[in-house]
């Protein structure tokens, strides 16, 4: 029992790894992402069939993919049967077998491991498809990419198992009757489809950083599971500066995990964060990918910049060094590549920290009747924490309770309600 328990960890391990190489070279073959899927998770229950008994093979990763690879040749054959085209067909799969061969179980030379990154960058474009909804992308790519189980994608966002799946099955569906290939896309359309691709590791990482619901103010895994992506698509897309840029964002924003909740779990604040907990390998990784990023030249896109900016976070040594002139002038370049109320709001904190709370509560007040941010927890938040630096607290609290109101995260509540008390506090004791 306990050598089959062991050795079902370690096809969970294998497929975690394995599962978007595997998903990515059926779908070459098949040319349907549905298909695809159904075909690797068949290559999977095999695993779960054959390894207990055999063991686990020296080379897991060639044996799914040799074994996906008999299962769509498989269908492909059925399906000329069932064309009734043996002729044509049979001389196409004659035609497959030459080009996909020799297996892949004695390993993978240079050209078949191009041949896989190919694949697994196809399968990144076509997951996340402009075609389809945010949320079916984000399910989809977490589904496909990370090989997460739909209970797995369900739980780290909160809702429902059977939406979740859903999500995926019409996403599937959409793909199929929008006819997309199974390609990565023309020169032409390359800038924004890479864009809808970053948009959505970005997404994931986000909701494992800072959870927008449910009472753990982060979610690591998601987190983790971003950053994995992100590196894998550098591999594949290592001339793209910005594919470079939000790994380096990633990188250095995780490098703060541990240091973001105390041991209560309760949310830290990154001017009151211990920085001696911060990773510094994450942090050398970071500024690595930042500098390539920098490095492949023209102007940086928006996910470079922030990565700029947390960089001048990793960089100083403790709170009172942080360059908060450089942020802003960061934030400044941002606002014109990637211009929103979102980031006026970021560099509005940035100004009142470079150059007082009066210079930044302005540019807040500037912002308070965009509707964009009506019910954007995070506007009455800074507002309130500019109003406590100026000394006035009562509205201070007024906005930190508002701010509490409007978030659907516990912990968040809970630190926002601990503010709004200590300005009741404060102000009762006529500061």
């Amino acid at each position: 029992m306990e050598t089959t328990n062991a050795t079902h960890r370690a096809i969970e391990a294998v497929w975690r790894i394995e599962a978007a190489r595997v998903v990515a070279h059926a779908a070459r073959l098949v040319r349907d992402i549905g298909v695809a899927e159904e075909l690797a998770q068949d290559a999977l229950v095999a695993a779960l069939e054959h390894w207990p008994r055999e063991g686990v093979p020296d080379n897991p990763g060639a044996w799914l993919m040799a074994t996906v690879k008999h299962r769509a040749l498989d269908k492909l054959r059925l399906d000329a049967l069932h064309a009734r085209k043996h002729e044509a067909i049979g001389r196409d799969l004659d035609a497959l077998e030459a080009h996909i061969t020799p297996d892949f179980v004695d390993g993978l030379d240079a050209a078949r491991a191009d041949d896989i990154g190919d694949d697994l960058l196809r399968l990144v474009f076509t997951a996340c498809h402009p075609v389809l909804s945010t949320d079916a992308r984000v399910a989809l790519t977490l589904r496909l990419l990370g090989g997460l189980t739909t209970h797995e994608i369900a739980r780290a966002f909160l809702v429902s198992e059977s939406t979740i799946a859903q999500r995926i099955v019409r996403a599937k569906r959409t793909l199929s009757a929008a006819k997309v290939p199974f390609e990565v896309p023309r020169a032409d359309e390359r800038a924004t489809r890479l864009a809808s691709v970053l948009e959505v590791i970005y997404l994931i990482f986000n909701e494992g950083y800072a959870a927008t619901a449910g009472d753990d103010w982060m979610r690591p895994a998601l987190c983790d599971e971003a950053v994995r992506l992100g590196r894998i698509l550098a591999e594949l897309a290592k001339e793209e500066s910005e594919v470079h840029g939000l790994v380096a964002l990633m990188e250095l924003q995780a490098s703060r995990l541990h240091a973001r909740t105390d041991a209560d779990g309760r949310p830290v604040l990154l001017a009151d964060q211990d920085r001696s907990r911060w990773d510094p390998l994450l942090i050398r990784r970071g500024l690595a990918a930042l500098e390539r990023a920098e490095s492949l030249g023209g102007t940086l896109g928006p996910y470079a910049l922030q990565a700029a900016l947390a960089a001048c976070h990793a960089r100083a040594h403790s709170a009172a060094e942080t360059d908060w002139a450089q942020i802003v002038a960061l934030y400044d370049a941002l606002a014109q590549v990637a211009p929103s109320p979102v980031v006026e709001l970021n560099r509005a904190v940035a100004v009142g920290m470079a150059f007082g709370p009066e210079a930044g509560f302005a540019v807040v007040e500037q912002l308070s009747g965009e509707p964009s941010l009506a019910r954007y927890h995070w506007l009455p938040s800074v507002r309130g924490d500019l109003l406590a630096k100026l000394g006035r607290h009562e509205a201070a609290r007024a906005e930190f309770e508002r701010a509490a109101a409007m978030t659907q995260n516990g912990r968040e509540r809970e630190l926002l309600l601990e503010r709004a008390r200590q300005m009741s506090e404060a102000g009762a004791g006529g500061g």
